[in-house]
């Protein structure tokens, strides 16, 4: 008798994440030399850092039963999984199976490996279809380049409810001069706006007419080899130098019900002023910050899981509509690619 395969929708790929893009997976502090079992993209995921502090990433399951590889000992660049010590390199490489030497097993490659890049305090991993040998270089913006013109803090958090309804949260400026109106940087500007769509080379903005550098005014989407959002807070002189405060953001599914929120914190600046800065963060603004992103909490996790079933939507969700068609023909793509005889 055959099992019939559930067929696969352009929603189910995009709850779990599309492929052949890189993802933030958490930040660099909670991988240490021990392995650590997360679930990402909709699978389960151990990491590891080998002798060098280089980070290695493989599907957490032994080829051999599918035990929990990171239950295992880390061996350098392998992991030997804890319950029959069977080897598995960070390739993917079955390198030894100590309870049968010589069999088919090893040698083989049966274990999905990820390529792993650390940037900016964060893990980012490359959603490979399949094991590939060199994957597509980590692109970010400017804020977060590794030339160090900025200064950036990375805020790392997990939020109950699917990650899209954090991107429909981003793009949505209007919503700062309500939720966040007793916010220090958010408590000016008109409370009722026109918005339009600007097109770029690598997305979209989505922008107020008439008002720019008041309130949350805009929000920028774009694709890049990953995914990220940016907007701009202004800032009243008590926030310390370097103008306006850059947001980027990225959003990585760990579940249907869950999602990892990063947010980078910049400014360019150097010398003193980028000293000063960074003490009053850590020092002033820090705290007001996670309010902030608190009041976004609650609002997004009391949302009923079908919220965006039940919509009536105007004007100011232009730019969510746009996304969500974006990232549907994203998904529907990936699916026309996944039929026999397609690339």
């Amino acid at each position: 008798m055959t099992t019939q395969q559930p067929i696969l929708t352009a929603d189910a790929v995009l709850e779990r994440g599309l492929k052949n893009l890189w993802y933030p997976i958490c930040p660099s502090h909670m991988v240490g030399r021990e392995p650590v079992s997360l679930r990402r993209l909709g699978k389960k995921l151990v990491f590891w850092r080998d002798q060098d502090n280089k980070v290695h990433a493989l599907d957490d399951h032994c080829p051999h039963r599918g035990a929990p590889l990171s239950k295992g000992i880390v061996m350098g660049d392998r992991i030997a999984c804890g319950y029959h010590g069977v080897q598995v390199r960070c390739d993917g490489t079955v390198m030894r199976v100590p309870g049968s030497p010589g069999c088919k097993l090893e040698g083989s490659r049966p274990t999905q490996a990820y390529h792993i890049v650390e940037r900016n305090d964060a893990i980012w991993l490359y959603n490979a279809t399949e094991n590939i040998e060199t994957p597509p270089p980590l692109v970010l913006p400017e804020e977060l380049d590794a030339d160090g013109a900025f200064s950036s803090f990375l805020c790392y958090t997990e939020w109950k409810g699917d990650y899209r309804y954090v991107l429909d949260n981003v793009m949505d400026p209007m919503h700062g001069t309500y939720l966040h109106k007793q916010s220090h940087s958010m408590a000016e500007g008109d409370n009722t706006a026109a918005f339009r769509i600007r097109d770029t080379d690598r997305g979209f903005v989505f922008e107020k007419e008439g008002q720019r550098d008041v309130n949350f005014d805009w929000t920028e989407w774009a694709d890049t080899g990953t995914h990220w959002m940016r907007l701009e807070i202004p800032y009243p002189k008590t926030g310390g130098p370097g103008g306006n405060f850059v947001i980027v953001g990225s959003y990585t599914p760990i579940s249907p019900t869950l999602a990892a929120v990063f947010h980078w914190r910049c400014r360019k600046l150097d010398g003193w002023q980028r000293d000063t800065w960074r003490f009053l963060y850590r020092n002033r603004l820090e705290a007001r910050h996670w309010n902030v992103l608190e009041q976004d909490r609650v609002m997004l996790e009391d949302m009923e899981p079908d919220a965006n079933q039940n919509e009536h939507l105007y004007q100011h969700d232009m730019g969510i509509v746009r996304l969500r068609r974006h990232l549907k023909n994203l998904a529907k793509a990936e699916l026309e690619r996944m039929q026999p005889g397609k690339a």
